[in-house]
């Protein structure tokens, strides 16, 4: 009897192993939406299933593209910062951003210390 517990222990623990794994934070809503089309934001918000630990999680904004310019090359935004607060990442802007197209990368990571991954576009208009 024993030794047939030892052989079921494991096995239960494998068992148990997908549903730990799917305990990840996500992405549950954003301000701007993606692929929305909105005015001048000065403040990016992104909420998630989970409380974040907020020295683990943050966010970069690439302009993509600009009006009349065409071949414009990606170019990093700078000078914003990332906070937290429970389940929200706030990015706040030093000014309004311009026109154009953006993406916006960002990071999370929860109790569980896995960091999870996204990016989604929207546009300035």
């Amino acid at each position: 009897m024993r030794c047939r517990a030892l052989l079921v222990a494991p096995l239960i623990a494998a068992l148990a192993l997908p549903g730990l794994a799917n305990a990840h934070p996500k992405l549950v809503s954003s301000s701007p939406a993606a692929d929305a089309a909105v005015a001048k934001p000065t403040r990016l918000t992104l909420t998630f299933s989970e409380n974040l630990v907020g020295p683990l999680s943050g966010a970069e904004l690439v302009m993509t593209g600009m009006p009349g310019m065409a071949s414009h090359a990606p170019m990093p935004i700078k000078g914003f910062t990332n906070s937290t607060k429970g389940s929200v990442l706030t990015v706040t802007l030093p000014r309004a951003l311009p026109a154009g197209n953006y993406l916006l990368k960002w990071h999370a990571v929860a109790a569980d210390q896995h960091r999870i991954e996204g990016q989604y576009k929207f546009t300035v208009r």
